[in-house]
């Protein structure tokens, strides 16, 4: 895994692509490399980081360049043994064994067209010296990232968008309503930039740039049509052949590989898999303190993980998590690129910086596996919200009326039973899509309104119709299929995955997702949605395929929880950080927030009569991230 970034008809773009990369220094630390080409057509720039994975020596170095063609690379190609014979058979001669010169030759051979072959995550560069093209490639499904910002026929490209901010920020606005929808999600839609200026390649697409100024774009693979082909499937298959095969490639690597052990299903069918292959691998665990983990009601994850660990012989290692929050905060708000509220951005960054400690490079994750097989609560409650909707209102309404006066905490305790009965009547009688959206984002439409400056209205109305519009885009019958798909291109990109590759190569690591791959995506919608979940238990279909390795208890525990103690965290370390934004912060300086608004969030949850920790701790995440934006504008 690395870290790229590349300057292409662009003033003083050698300069500024020594300066891109210097920022990315975590993402590579075993090496740097910078490629520079000047024509009569212009000139172009390529810089990289090394995160030494896959052939070690020297004839893995980039940025590659080999007759005539330039690469700059961030990736791992899965099928690059396959690709290699392939090649060597029609007479390419490699000179090591790196899966980049494998890219490289794969392109000469098939340029675009090719690009739906490679199995893996990569965002690379190419530069074509005899057209003079510059070419910039995404993933299928978006796990590597890359950020671009065009002027004129120019275009400066990194694998964070924090490179681009710190050298480009005093000509770049932040775009309020890439804030809007953070706020409505916790993260930026992967279709938005928090700045106006530059954007996201898209997952499965191609963008091609040219000496005279003219620019191609095409996209390679599409999600959506391989879950419509998938609904059209009649044959059969062996999902766990799939996954076992899949798990298999990711461990592919020159450098010792670990895994995340939650003690959940995801996390243990991968390391049960990895040990199979890997006799005595490495996991690593998280706990959290005793008295947080009391007071969020959390379950007891570390016990399932220590029975997975010797069931199959994994060297487990437990980490404690109790952070000195209020300096982690800051941090992970700078290394997380964008506005994003997850707190288990810090579990994973604590994971791995123990990992690379130990000397660990490489760790593969569960990543992906609810959103693919209606493994979240939110599927199966939208299911039951069909059912609830036709009870009588008679029922429903002294129901509701009793769950909304009960509290969500104590001074002692959370109950997270009552957070969840009033999360689900905040949706039960909604439309299909709009009780979807309700199901996993922070406000409803009012709601959000009310929270900022009125002004913004217009900005609220534009993410909702966004997210109408993808839950819509497709032709599947099949209910809990379209929510799979929805999260797949909405939930899983822009923040499992973008949060996962930040944290990770903030501790210079390289997270793998074997869930993440085009072979598990197109097994999974072949499946259809009813037998996925089967009356009360989601993610069926991939608890039948880990029953032929782990055993039944953990195959059907009650789901864990990859998160923080957030309540906890609020009520005790975070709570003068939460006074001083509502009180004096630039958002609300800035009239982005309303003060008001604000602080009724802030009553409410120290009431307990709701739980608004989760709203208060993005709004913190964001603030950070405003103020860093504001200072890159005056530097």
């Amino acid at each position: 895994m690395c870290g790229i970034a590349g300057a292409y008809l662009w003033p003083d773009g050698g300069p500024l692509t020594d300066r891109l990369t210097k920022i990315l220094a975590h993402r590579g630390p075993d090496g740097s490399g910078r490629y520079d080409h000047r024509a009569g057509t212009g000139e172009v720039h390529l810089g990289h980081r090394r995160l030494s994975i896959v052939d070690l020596t020297e004839t893995g170095a980039q940025p590659m360049v080999k007759d005539g063609l330039a690469l700059t690379y961030n990736g791992e190609l899965y099928n690059a043994p396959e690709l290699r014979k392939e090649l060597e058979a029609a007479g390419v001669r490699f000179r090591g064994t790196s899966d980049t010169e494998v890219l490289l030759e794969a392109w000469r051979k098939w340029g675009t067209e090719g690009l739906h072959r490679l199995r893996g995550m990569f965002a690379f560069g190419v530069f074509d010296e005899r057209s003079g093209a510059l070419t910039l490639v995404r993933d299928q499904l978006g796990i590597k990232p890359l950020f671009l910002v065009r002027r004129g026929k120019g275009v400066a490209f990194a694998s964070e968008l924090k490179a681009l901010a710190t050298e480009l920020g005093g000509s770049l606005t932040v775009d309020d309503t890439a804030l809007v929808a953070s706020l409505l999600y916790y993260w930026v839609p992967d279709g938005r930039c928090a700045f106006r200026e530059a954007e996201k390649l898209p997952p499965g697409s191609w963008a091609r740039f040219r000496p005279n100024g003219d620019v191609e774009r095409g996209t390679f693979w599409s999600l959506r049509q391989v879950a419509e082909e998938g609904a059209a499937y009649e044959g059969e298959f062996d999902l766990n052949a799939v996954i076992e095969d899949s798990t298999r490639k990711h461990l592919l690597a020159d450098v010792p590989v670990a895994t995340f052990l939650s003690g959940g299903l995801d996390s243990s069918y991968l390391t049960a898999l990895a040990a199979r292959e890997q006799p005595g691998i490495s996991a690593y665990t998280i706990g959290f303190r005793a008295e947080d983990a009391k007071f969020e009601a959390m379950p007891d994850d570390l016990m399932y993980a220590k029975k997975v660990a010797a069931k199959f012989g994994v060297d487990l290692h437990e980490i404690e998590i109790a952070p000195q929050v209020l300096d982690l905060l800051p941090r992970m708000t700078y290394h997380l690129d964008e506005p994003i509220g997850d707190p288990a951005a810090i579990n994973s960054y604590l994971i791995c910086t123990a990992a690379r400690e130990a000397g660990v490079k490489v760790m593969l994750s569960g990543m992906g596996a609810d959103e693919l097989f209606a493994g979240y609560r939110k599927h199966l409650a939208n299911k039951i919200a069909v059912r609830y909707q036709r009870v009588p209102g008679m029922v429903r309404r002294p129901i509701e009326s009793v769950v909304d006066r009960l509290p969500v905490a104590t001074s002692k305790r959370g109950f997270r039973s009552v957070r969840f009965a009033k999360r689900f009547l905040s949706f039960a009688e909604l439309p299909e899509e709009t009780a979807f959206r309700r199901s996993y984002t922070m406000y409803d439409q009012a709601e959000l309104v009310g929270l900022l400056n009125p002004d913004l209205a217009g900005a609220v109305d534009d993410v909702i119709t966004e997210h109408a519009d993808t839950y819509h885009d497709n032709t599947l019958t099949d209910f809990v299929n379209r929510m799979c798909l929805a999260d797949s291109r909405l939930f899983l990109p822009g923040l499992n995955l973008a949060y996962t590759d930040r944290s990770s190569m903030a501790a210079s690591t390289e997270v793998r997702t074997p869930f993440v791959d085009i072979e598990v995506v197109k097994a999974a919608f072949r499946i259809p949605g009813d037998q996925k979940i089967v009356k009360r238990q989601g993610k069926m279909a991939l608890k039948e395929a880990a029953l032929s390795i782990l055993p039944a208890e953990i195959v059907h525990r009650p789901k864990g929880l990859f998160s923080a103690p957030l309540r906890a965290w609020m009520s005790r370390d975070l709570a003068p950080l939460v006074r001083e934004v509502t009180n004096d912060g630039e958002l609300v300086k800035a009239g982005f927030l309303r003060r008001e608004a604000l602080q009724r969030l802030v009553d409410e949850d120290a009431s307990g009569q709701q739980d608004r920790s989760k709203h208060l701790w993005h709004i913190l995440t964001l603030e950070y991230w405003y103020r860093g934006a504001v200072a890159a504008r005056t530097t």
